[in-house]
């Protein structure tokens, strides 16, 4: 598998995805701009905030590769899963699609984690501690996307670092933006984000009806021919 397959582009996408999310982004957005105004040279803003990306790229890679690593490494669960995947993996991207589409609500699931919990820290190794434990702050979207598709599609494609790891940049990515713009001026990062913001809700309903629509098809492909068969 390269980093240009579709397994690949997907996870990097649902990174993406799962960045721009309300809750993740409202949560990064708060982060560096807190790290923005304790920090008084730009520069070092700049660094701190890629710190902080870091910190949530590994944590996102690390437990990808652990729940990844666990079921790939159990040969006759892995068997399995990469001979039946299709089956269970239609019926995931109907929920999880659901739950973009906010069919599904689930919001006792998550909580949203603030940047005052780290207000007396400051520098590079604070940042990167903070974007680490933000990385856990899950709610019902970014869960969804992490547990209910990057996973099975890692175990699915036996890729444990590769696509854990193209997550993982892809949550970086629009969070190193913000920390570029926090850097020049807060009024621009402002501007970003409100952007950004708008941009969320478009990106999720469409990946949404992807996700409703390529699982309809594996299941009407992988599970509907064996229902009438057993009928």
């Amino acid at each position: 598998m390269t980093v240009l397959s579709w397994p690949a582009l997907g996870a990097f996408w649902l990174g993406i995805l799962t960045a721009i999310s309300p809750c993740p982004l409202a949560t990064n957005i708060a982060a560096v701009s807190y790290i923005g105004k304790s920090v008084a040279r730009t520069k070092t803003v700049l660094w701190c905030g890629l710190a902080y990306v870091l910190g949530r790229t590994l944590v996102y890679t690390a437990l990808g590769f652990l729940l990844v690593k666990s079921v790939v490494s159990a040969p006759r669960l892995s068997f399995f899963l990469q001979r039946h995947g299709n089956q269970f993996l239609g019926p995931l991207l109907v929920i999880v699609g659901l739950f973009l589409l906010n069919v599904i609500k689930l919001d006792f699931l998550g909580f949203s984690a603030g940047a005052d919990r780290f207000k007396n820290s400051k520098g590079i190794v604070p940042s990167f501690f903070m974007g680490a434990v933000f990385a856990l702050s899950f709610c019902p979207v970014s869960a969804a996307l992490f547990f209910g598709t990057l996973v099975p599609l890692g175990i699915r494609e036996s890729s444990a670092l590769v696509l854990p790891s193209l997550f993982g940049v892809g949550t970086g990515l629009p969070v190193a933006a913000f920390a570029v713009l926090a850097a020049l001026g807060l009024q621009t990062a402002g501007r970003f984000y409100n952007g950004m913001a708008k941009l969320e809700r478009v990106v999720r309903l469409a990946t949404g009806v992807i996700f409703v629509a390529a699982g309809v098809w594996l299941c009407v492909k992988y599970i509907l021919p064996g229902m009438l068969a057993g009928g």
